[in-house]
């Protein structure tokens, strides 16, 4: 199991998230990072994908965390 976590605070919408992840990042209407189609900002997955680990690796800003429970 994994986990992504966003910290909207940090956020300076610089777009890499949703550049390399846009099936899991999106921003509100005040440009801030959000997970699509999810309240709240802790994302429960099997697995993390490429994508995301591209898109928390290029996060210029540390708004996005990951948590890999093996």
């Amino acid at each position: 199991m994994a986990k992504v976590e966003i910290i909207p605070e940090n956020c300076i919408a610089c777009g890499f998230c949703a550049l390399f992840a846009p099936e899991v990042f999106d921003y509100d209407d005040e440009g801030l990072v959000v997970l699509k189609d999810k309240e709240g900002n802790v994302l429960n997955l099997e697995t993390l994908s490429p994508e995301i680990i591209k898109a928390y690796q290029k996060c210029p800003s540390a708004a996005i965390l990951l948590n890999k429970n093996d």
